[in-house]
């Protein structure tokens, strides 16, 4: 996924509100942003830190930029939560995701189970023609967002997440029903190494992920790759582009 517009340079001066964030601009300036993740962002959000802001070219906006990445001491970060299921569709589409790939449809967004839930993405069918025909459960992935980095491990979530916890249970009903269910990490940290359930954070999701894994949900781990290039004036070098590369490993601790 290849950024739409220039990323702009900036330091960060704080995070608040959740989704707002003031920056400081090279020409000494300093602006609030919209900063597109709910979560705590720990290690993510330390003041002094080098951003990357998107220019929305939409001047009636209220907030016109957004905050995208991060610059830590691990690697450079996505903050931008939203971008995680973009970025899984991209992998999914182009069969990157080894355990994923020869399904014939993709489908994001499908309302299942029993508590009104929607699951990010429906798999259906078989992509090659020789198996067209043959029986395949559907396959029923939820994708997650990390970026949380304890020297080289990351954990989900950052926070009590009660919704993650039921997205567990959904995924273990299908299983439990005999489809195919996934909880797709989507690690958007290059200083992630590894993925586990943040247990010392979240006590119930970690047993839920031992529930919903002893019903048959299957655990990946996918990590972003960043790449950057230098202006033609030389100084540091701005993200280009961003995709889902390699697989971590995951362990439930």
């Amino acid at each position: 996924m290849k950024f739409e517009t220039p990323f702009i340079e900036a330091r960060l001066i704080k995070r608040y509100k959740r989704f707002l964030a003031d920056v400081s601009l090279q020409d000494g300036s300093t602006m609030t942003v919209h900063c597109p993740n709910t979560g705590k962002m720990t290690g993510c959000a330390e003041p002094g830190s080098r951003v990357w802001l998107s220019d929305s070219a939409n001047p009636k906006r209220k907030y016109r930029y957004t905050w995208e990445l991060v610059e830590t001491p691990t690697g450079l970060a996505s903050i931008h939560s939203a971008k995680a299921n973009k970025l899984v569709k991209e992998a999914l589409e182009q069969n990157r995701i080894i355990e994923l790939d020869g399904y014939a449809e993709i489908k994001p967004e499908q309302p299942y189970g029993d508590r009104g839930s929607r699951v990010d993405f429906v798999l259906n069918g078989w992509a090659s023609e020789a198996k067209q025909g043959v029986a395949r459960p559907s396959c029923y992935v939820e994708v997650k967002a990390v970026t949380l980095d304890d020297n080289g491990m990351g954990y989900f979530p950052d926070t009590v997440s009660e919704r993650g916890l039921k997205h567990l249970q959904d995924l273990a009903d299908m299983a439990k029903a005999g489809q195919r269910a996934v909880l797709l990490f989507c690690v958007q940290h290059e200083g992630i190494n590894e993925v586990r359930p943040a247990a010392h954070i979240d006590a119930k999701y970690a047993a839920g992920m031992d529930e919903a894994i002893a019903q048959g949900v299957e655990v990946l781990a996918y990590k972003v790759g960043i790449s950057c290039e230098a202006e033609p004036s030389g100084g540091v070098k701005r993200p280009q582009q961003i995709e889902l590369k390699q697989q971590v490993p995951f362990s439930v601790g």
